[in-house]
């Protein structure tokens, strides 16, 4: 019996080499055209800030004269802000991805929890502002702080650590497991000495990718209410403080073209952190994938 006619296929094989080569063509032109508008933006804010970007420039704080303006005050702001929100979203985010992959019994109402938890990932960030200005703000009574801060920027990159730890510990094997519990080890002690360190590069990579972005964001700052002029550095987690992606906002909206180049040179020290800490998640996931 003959299954395949090849007369019909290599007649169709024409316009099947003509379509793969124009997808292939397609598919490159528009990775260009992003790469293009990505140099043209790189282009941009490298030729207007690098100018202004010297150590005078890291180590002063902000000022309404241009000459002495400095992103200090905005630079220990992220990392105070990166103190509150590192462990409180790692912790809870893998806490709960850990009971949803290892205990959690497989019915409606954990199918229900994991599909919102996917869906508020989704979710728009000025949402979380209102959020955290209605709960750590107002409710809480925790004003401008830094705890508020970080309280509010946990939520936002919390769904995002729940489905990359959900992700990377479903990917364990689970022979692994089953070896574990055969030489009788308990459940907890299979999960802390199997499952975690092969399930770590994922978990790593993805919660470090969310810390990037809480980073990067300025809606639900700018919906709490935090200062974007502040010429002090916070003493402990109940001060009110600013950080980069605010500062640079803030200089963007001035009418004086020296602030718009400030707010460039705030941008290459806001990607010089990002891509810092990307290069921390690939070289920990590097690490840990060789030894599983």
């Amino acid at each position: 019996m003959n299954l395949i006619n090849h007369e019909s296929v290599v007649k169709r094989m024409k316009s099947r080499l003509s379509k793969n080569s124009f997808s292939k063509w397609t598919f490159f032109a528009l990775t260009m055209f992003v790469l293009l508008i990505l140099g043209v933006l790189l282009y941009r804010i490298f030729s207007q800030g690098l100018g202004y970007l010297d150590l005078q420039f890291l180590q002063s704080l902000p000022s309404r004269k241009p000459e002495n303006a400095g992103v200090y005050a905005a630079l220990i702001g992220t990392i105070w802000l990166m103190a509150v929100v590192a462990p409180v979203s790692l912790l809870l985010g893998v806490g709960t991805a850990i009971y949803l992959e290892e205990y959690a019994k497989d019915n409606v109402i954990t199918n229900f929890i994991k599909v919102n938890i996917s869906n508020l990932a989704g979710v728009p960030s000025i949402v979380f502002g209102l959020l955290g200005l209605t709960i750590f703000v107002r409710a809480f009574a925790l004003g401008t702080s830094v705890l508020a801060a970080g309280l509010t920027m946990s939520l936002l990159v919390l769904p995002v650590i729940i489905v990359a730890s959900q992700e990377a510990i479903r990917a364990v094997p689970n022979q692994l497991r089953e070896a574990s519990f055969g030489i009788g080890a308990t459940k907890w002690q299979t999960i802390v000495r199997i499952v975690l360190p092969a399930a770590i590069p994922g978990i790593l990579t993805g919660g470090i990718l969310a810390l990037s972005r809480a980073i990067g964001e300025t809606a639900p700052l700018v919906v709490l209410g935090m200062p974007l002029f502040l010429a002090f550095l916070p003493k402990t987690f109940f001060d009110s403080m600013t950080v980069l992606p605010l500062q640079i906002y803030n200089w963007t909206g001035r009418p004086q073209v020296e602030f718009h180049a400030l707010a460039a040179a705030g941008i290459i020290v806001l990607l010089v952190l990002l891509i810092i800490m990307n290069s921390i998640a690939v070289l920990i996931r590097n690490k840990f994938q060789k030894r599983y």
